[in-house]
């Protein structure tokens, strides 16, 4: 990459804008187009805006000043500006970051989306579970050197994680779906309250099948499954 002119890298790789523009939602999307002007692709522009605002759902506010948004929503409006650019490279730096959960979901399957056709998408993501869910590979970094690299289902081990981390963490299947979660462990002895004591009249009333309030007894004991590894 480091043989290509500003021009030339603009037509293969793109990266969100920073966090503030003094222009309207479509100005902001319409500047990916910039590195197609003159080209033949140029036609594309008007097609290429509106389908990126569309995928983003950011098509409803394309008037409004993109410094008058939320943080979620400069979010999309990043996004779509990297989708209009179309190209087959995209560097996505925290693209979940500010996102409600409707819309992290949106965003990491467009990016599944995008790598079907054959483009390469590299995200820095903080939420381990939204990695584990949508990467082929993942890298975890620590101390500016990548600690372990490959497959999520390999790479976030819960001994690896809470070493980089510096913190508890435990990787455990999702009840229902089997998938991944990673999250902090709060342990009793690290200072986390105890959980509230349950009133002795709902002691043993049944709130889901295979699970006694009160109880040890873990629920939905046979849908807990680990993720396929092949």
């Amino acid at each position: 990459m480091a043989a290509w002119t500003p021009g030339e890298l603009a037509l293969r790789r793109a990266v969100p804008p920073p966090p503030s523009f003094p222009f309207t939602v479509e100005g902001v999307v319409r500047m990916g187009r910039a590195p197609w002007v003159g080209t033949a692709a140029e036609d594309e522009d008007e097609a290429a805006v509106a389908a990126a605002m569309d995928r983003a759902e950011v098509a409803e506010f394309a008037a409004r000043p993109f410094s008058a948004l939320s943080g979620g929503e400069r979010a999309r409006v990043a996004l779509a500006r990297v989708l209009a650019q179309r190209t087959t490279l995209l560097v996505l730096d925290e693209p979940t970051a500010a996102l409600d959960l409707r819309h992290q979901e949106l965003v990491l399957r467009v990016c599944r989306e995008r790598a079907a056709t054959g483009d390469a998408v590299v995200a820095v993501l903080h939420d381990l579970s939204l990695a584990d869910a949508y990467a082929d590979r993942a890298a975890v970094l620590h101390e500016g050197r990548i600690a372990a690299e490959g497959p999520p289902w390999e790479v976030f081990d819960a001994a690896l994680l809470s070493r980089v981390y510096r913190q508890p963490v435990e990787v455990i299947p999702h009840p229902r779906t089997g998938e991944r979660i990673v999250l902090p462990r709060r342990d009793r002895a690290a200072g986390w309250p105890a959980a509230p004591e349950v009133p002795a009249l709902m002691r043993g009333v049944h709130h889901f099948p295979g699970l006694r309030t009160g109880s040890n007894q873990p629920p939905w004991p046979n849908l807990c499954h680990s993720r396929a590894t092949s």
